[in-house]
């Protein structure tokens, strides 16, 4: 009986911590550490999928105004770097984020984030994937922000593309607010979400919006977007929107909004939303990356 309750109580928490954000905590200033897996020189070999081609083509009154195909030998350090670490990055997750090939790399037109199970030298096991950021690179007000992504599959793997404001470093987090574009969690396969966090709706209280489809959403490439103005965010899944908030949806609390912010792409393991890692989840868990592009209205003369 008293085993039951502990598996009772262990399942309210992870219930309750559900909608965490994947807050950087302060590790987004955190200096390359020395507990990075030394490299083994060859990423995991490993099919590359290739997905449909996707032709560029905004709708009436959109211009793209940026994007990365990953069509190029190596990741565009113009437009990316890394955030690196471990320390639980706010979420209790359990890898250690690194910018070595064997995490993250261009293969076959795609980024692929490669999330791995690597024995350490205490005969156990460690994480390792990879974050992905344009910060000090390239941010964006408004407009419609998109990627096409593959996610991995099984209970643990905690893949997001998301945004920050790009004043965190200087006032924080939640107050700089946070767009959640999508987030997917091994565990409920056939689920994602969007969510905004922001001063007083952050971590457990953050706005979330759930779109739940009738397949396993790992099994193939999915557009994850947000259409975003001054007033309202809408979240669309392969082409369909499932969600919008405004700023009357934040109550008394303020709206953020209304200020640049830069994407993240990562692949996390385990913490407060992704929950246990299965000894069944397949290591390497990919994430691949089509292309993610930027599309802002034309203003009107």
């Amino acid at each position: 009986m008293r085993l039951r309750s502990i598996f009772f109580l262990l399942a309210l928490v992870i219930l309750f911590a559900g909608c965490q954000s994947a807050e950087p905590a302060e590790q987004s200033s955190r200096e390359t550490p020395t507990d990075i897996p030394v490299a083994t020189s060859v990423p995991t070999s490993a099919p590359i999928p290739t997905p449909m081609p996707i032709p560029i083509a905004s709708k009436e009154g959109w211009e793209l105004v940026w994007h990365d195909e990953f069509d190029n030998a190596t990741i565009n350090p113009s437009d990316w770097t890394f955030d690196l670490g471990g320390g639980g990055w706010g979420n209790g997750e359990a890898q250690t984020y690194t910018d070595r090939p064997e995490n993250v790399r261009l293969e076959n037109g795609l980024l692929v984030i490669e999330a791995r199970k690597e024995q350490n030298e205490n005969g156990g096991f460690d994480f390792t994937s990879a974050r992905l950021k344009t910060q000090g690179l390239k941010d964006f007000r408004y407009g419609r922000i998109e990627a096409r992504l593959k996610v991995p599959a099984g209970a643990g793997v905690w893949p997001a593309f998301w945004m920050l404001g790009s004043n965190i470093d200087e006032i924080g987090w939640p107050d700089c607010g946070e767009i959640d574009i999508m987030e997917y969690v091994g565990k409920e396969p056939n689920l994602i979400m969007g969510t905004l966090h922001g001063p007083g709706y952050s971590g457990a209280l953050g706005l979330t919006s759930r779109s739940l489809q009738e397949y396993d959403i790992a099994d193939d490439f999915h557009t994850y977007a947000i259409e975003w103005d001054k007033d309202q965010i809408s979240w669309f899944f392969d082409g369909v929107r499932y969600h919008t908030l405004t700023r009357e949806d934040v109550g008394d609390e303020r709206w953020v909004f209304d200020q640049p912010f830069f994407m993240i792409l990562n692949l996390a393991l385990g913490g407060t939303l992704g929950g246990f890692i299965s000894l069944d989840t397949a290591f390497p868990a990919y994430v691949y990356a089509d292309y993610v592009r930027v599309y802002q209205e034309i203003p009107q003369t």
